[in-house]
């Protein structure tokens, strides 16, 4: 009885079935028409125009638009042939209603806005195939792009843009590719060239600093003792003793006639230079202090030390203010600002850190480079400042150190940084070379290497601190063959006698 039943539903379903394929091929006069090829063509152009012709109004490409002019949706989508393994370029526009699929309707919220004039239409579609294929072309990497050894990192912005056309009160938005960044032609610096050799000091001369009235500069050595030269003629005028260890750093304050220095003997020294003797002494560190910097406007001073941290001292009282904890090795350099934040350092963990002076505690860490951070510089007139590692020099803006570009191709151990109000950084390295930038480019514009001085071998030459006089028109070095060299800008260079060797390619990006 069930096989009955079953039987007897499939004969009425395969019934219904030709009964309808019946229907559909029987004229208005009952006799039946043959299926043939212009018919069906008639029927599925109907269809296609009924359900896909919304979607089918735009052409390909400009070509298109121009040989063919308007056509009608139908004839295009029935007679257009493509020729095997040929590309066709196509282009999404996100304005045109979807057809719904079998037994899908859209509902309101799934309904896009209604199709856009027939002129902005074509505008769009002119404009955007070729013009994306273009760049495309233009920006595809190859091994062959141009760089140059000061060519910045900085991250790649996103690669399509969105444009918007208004028509009425729709939005249409197109992806088209936006153009591959260029570096931007560097201003022009003069060489700088070197015209003075100090000797003096027994041992590596490791810290150089100059007074603010620019009679003087002073120096710190791997022999223990800070000496006091004369700026113009370059002559000694002062040694002073104090240090049982190298000394690491010095720096002369502009709010009074002190000198402060520090050195791997822990100690932190406050030389008054009326009576040429230490007057203060700044306990706390718990090992070699590396580094030390004032504060332009209070009587702070802030040191840091292989210790792992950064002290805070009150110059009058030696109180330690703070102590900066949070790296995890030693801290090799530490600058001061009035501005926040008022406190920079680097470490050999590879982060900086920037920190909230109040209340002692880290605002930023900044863990982009990859080795030991042994160089910070702010730059005198820009809210930004610049790191040096091993890895590559990067510029950073204040205050919440936002990545700018990478100075790439000074391989080596970087021990120090410098730059002038005229955009000249300065970079120097452990094996004694020296490169000069263009700061807001990252234009590496001249390399020095000078030889070392006579006696000494190849291998010491390094090079551990340089500063700018307060003129800005010397350049001094503190080197490990003992002597202190001096740079001046060379008069007779000229754009043409030096050209920039720049050329507006696009721009090799790596990631940092």
């Amino acid at each position: 009885m069930v096989e009955e039943v079953q039987k007897h539903s499939v004969h009425t379903l395969v019934f219904r079935s030709l009964k309808r394929t019946h229907d559909m091929f029987v004229a208005d006069n009952g006799k039946p028409v043959p299926l043939d090829e212009e018919s069906h063509k008639r029927k599925m152009a109907i269809k296609l125009r009924n359900e896909y012709g919304p979607v089918l109004h735009m052409p390909t490409s400009k070509e298109n638009l121009k040989e063919k002019g308007p056509q009608n949706a139908t004839d295009s989508y029935v007679h257009k042939q493509y020729p095997a393994n040929q590309e066709v370029e196509y282009f999404v526009a996100g304005t045109h209603p979807y057809p719904p699929g079998p037994g899908v309707a859209l509902t309101a919220d799934t309904k896009i806005q209604r199709m856009p004039s027939e002129s902005a239409a074509q505008s769009l579609a002119v404009a955007l195939p070729l013009q994306t294929k273009a760049d495309a072309n233009r920006t595809a990497p190859s091994g062959s792009e141009y760089r140059h050894p000061g060519a910045s990192d900085r991250p790649q912005p996103t690669a399509m843009n969105s444009i918007v056309m208004e028509t009425g009160n729709t939005k249409n938005s197109a992806l088209m590719a936006k153009k591959a960044p260029t570096m931007p032609k560097p201003q022009w610096h003069p060489p700088w060239k070197l015209y003075r050799v100090i000797s003096g000091h027994l041992g590596w001369v490791r810290c150089i600093a100059v007074e603010p009235g620019n009679q003087w500069f002073v120096t710190g050595s791997a022999d223990r003792t800070i000496k006091i030269w004369d700026l113009a003629s370059g002559k000694l005028k002062l040694s002073l003793t104090g240090h049982i260890s190298t000394v690491r750093g010095v720096i002369v304050s502009t709010r009074s006639p002190y000198l402060f220095s520090c050195g791997e003997d822990k100690q932190v020294k406050c030389w008054d230079l009326e009576y040429n003797k230490v007057i203060r002494h700044y306990h706390g560190h718990l090992s070699a202090v590396y580094g030390l910097d004032l504060h332009p406007t209070i009587d702070v001073l802030v040191t840091c030390s292989r210790d792992s941290t950064a002290r805070i001292w009150d110059v009058r009282t030696k109180a330690s203010v703070h102590t900066l904890s949070g790296h995890t090795n030693a801290v090799a350099t530490v600058r001061c600002q009035a501005a926040e934040p008022q406190i920079i350092t680097g470490s050999h963990d590879t982060t900086i850190r920037l920190w909230d002076l109040v209340a002692g505690k880290t605002r930023v860490t900044l863990t982009n480079h990859k080795k030991s951070v042994r160089a910070v510089v702010l730059h005198p007139r820009h809210y930004t400042f610049a790191s040096g590692s091993p890895d590559n020099i990067k510029q950073w803006k204040f205050p919440d150190g936002s990545f700018i570009q990478n100075l790439s191709g000074h391989n080596a151990i970087i021990n120090t940084l410098t730059v002038n109000s005229d955009g000249v950084l300065v970079s120097g390295a452990d094996n004694g070379t020296m490169h000069l930038w263009d700061w807001r480019t990252g234009y590496n514009f001249q390399r020095v290497h000078a030889a070392v001085q006579p006696g000494s071998l190849d291998s010491e030459s390094g090079i551990f601190a340089c500063a700018f006089d307060q003129s800005e028109s010397r350049l001094l070095t503190a080197e490990a063959d003992k002597t202190i060299k001096v740079y001046r800008e060379d008069d007779t260079a000229t754009e043409e006698t030096h050209p920039v060797s720049w050329k507006p390619e696009i721009i090799k990006r790596k990631r940092f």
